[in-house]
């Protein structure tokens, strides 16, 4: 029995190890690390950081169950791309009627302006952090934000995947610095990642953690995503073998990001809620880790933060663009719609700063809004990825389906308790 075990495992190695040797697969990489920088923007800054500030690591667990969600959800988006399809599109063929499809388009391009409205302020607060360049006009200077990125990159999309690598190595090098500085209570971290704790109090932040981690707009793009880099490489390899290649894709690059929104809350809950200040602003966050830690540490902070702003906002405008050539059948120029996006989101920004709302609420506020419109796609991509006649032999086990299930009841029960509490117990959304 030992033996046979051991056989088991050294086959298992085997083939990991054939896999990483293998040119498709490398050449596979890139959209589990494009979808991965959604779950480390600026709204996952408010929320992490709200967490960490307000209920110490008591919050932690949330973010290590969300990262899970997120991974089977994103598995599955990607595992529909290599059926050959995309979301939207396979929304639009089984709606059938045009009147379904533009309600349904309307809702899925509010999950882009929710989504881009996070991934806006985080830039605008980045450029006021490091330049000292006043809110008000930060945010006219942020509508021009990717628009040179996009402009390097058009039709050179590996090269975009490589602005990719260097955004999440500032992101993370930045947080690992961060922790570190902080020295968090690892005893606490241990235990309030694996002990989930619940409060009223705390609902609005926990909702708005698994709405900046189980993103709509991500799951959106990363089956048209999938789907591009199929149509290169389906002819020389397997559907089954680009399936592995997408788990080991999706886990790491997502485990990763999930090790970046832990180092986040953890870095405010040892550096704020800690030391007992109070914090209730990203500026507030700079400013605080200024005379804790030094100068190099607010710095890092604001840099990784400017990264984290600019590089979700391009995932944004690919996942937009998915949506309504899928949906619509028509695709708009990406620098338009970039404009047009970063234009509707500076009116309520712009409001905002003019009525000195706080940035950090309306970022926490953005992600809510986003985790009650995840069954939007999440429901649709349980459906088709568990439909054999769609899928073949891709289609779900029906173990993997159940969990699925599961994990989408948890969430929907998540967003009702929040609604609930707030219409009929007055629980406040601040």
């Amino acid at each position: 029995m030992l033996e046979e075990e051991t056989i088991n495992l050294e086959l298992e190695e085997e083939k990991t190890s054939s896999i990483l040797r293998d040119k498709r697969f490398f050449s596979f990489l890139g959209s589990g690390l494009i979808v991965s920088v959604a779950y480390m923007d600026p709204g996952n800054w408010g929320t992490n950081i709200s967490g960490g500030a307000f209920f110490n690591y008591e919050l932690l667990w949330v973010i290590w169950l969300a990262n899970g969600m997120a991974m089977l959800f994103q598995y599955l988006s990607g595992k529909i791309g290599i059926a050959g399809y995309s979301v939207p599109e396979l929304v639009r063929l089984r709606l059938k009627k045009k009147h379904y499809v533009f309600s349904y388009w309307l809702l899925s391009e509010l999950v882009v302006l929710a989504t881009d409205i996070a991934e806006f302020l985080g830039i605008v607060i980045a450029l006021h952090l490091l330049f000292g360049i006043p809110l008000l006009i930060s945010a006219f200077i942020a509508v021009l934000d990717v628009l040179l990125i996009l402009g390097f990159t058009k039709k050179r999309f590996r090269l975009l995947e490589h602005f990719f690598v260097l955004f999440v190595s500032i992101i993370g090098i930045g947080f690992l610095y961060e922790v570190i500085i902080s020295q968090p209570n690892i005893s606490a971290f241990v235990y309030h990642s694996v002990k989930p704790t619940l409060r009223d109090e705390a609902m609005f932040v926990i909702v708005g953690i698994i709405g900046a981690t189980v993103m709509p707009h991500a799951l959106f793009v990363h089956s048209w995503l999938t789907q591009r880099k199929t149509r290169k490489l389906i002819k020389r390899t397997p559907r089954k073998l680009l399936v592995k290649f997408h788990m080991i894709d999706n886990i790491v690059s997502l485990f990763i990001a999930g090790l970046i929104n832990a180092a986040m809350l953890t870095m405010a809950a040892a550096s704020f809620y800690g030391r007992g200040l109070n914090v209730s602003s990203l500026e507030d966050a700079y400013l605080i880790l200024k005379p804790l830690f030094g100068e190099i540490a607010a710095i890092v902070f604001a840099i990784a933060l400017l990264s984290a702003g600019i590089s979700s906002s391009i995932t944004g405008v690919l996942s937009g663009d998915a949506i309504m050539h899928g949906l619509i059948g028509k695709r708009v120029n990406l620098w338009i719609r970039r404009i047009v996006t970063r234009v509707i989101n500076l009116i309520p920004i712009v409001i905002a700063i003019l009525l000195n709302i706080e940035p950090l609420f309306v970022l926490v506020l953005s992600q809510v809004i986003l985790s009650l419109l995840i069954p939007l796609p999440m429901i649709p991509i349980i459906l088709f990825s568990a439909d054999k006649k769609l899928m073949g032999d891709l289609a779900n086990k029906e173990i993997t389906t159940i969990i699925s299930i599961i994990l989408a009841l948890i969430i929907i029960g998540f967003n009702a308790y929040l609604l609930y509490l707030f219409f009929f117990h007055g629980v406040s959304l601040e």
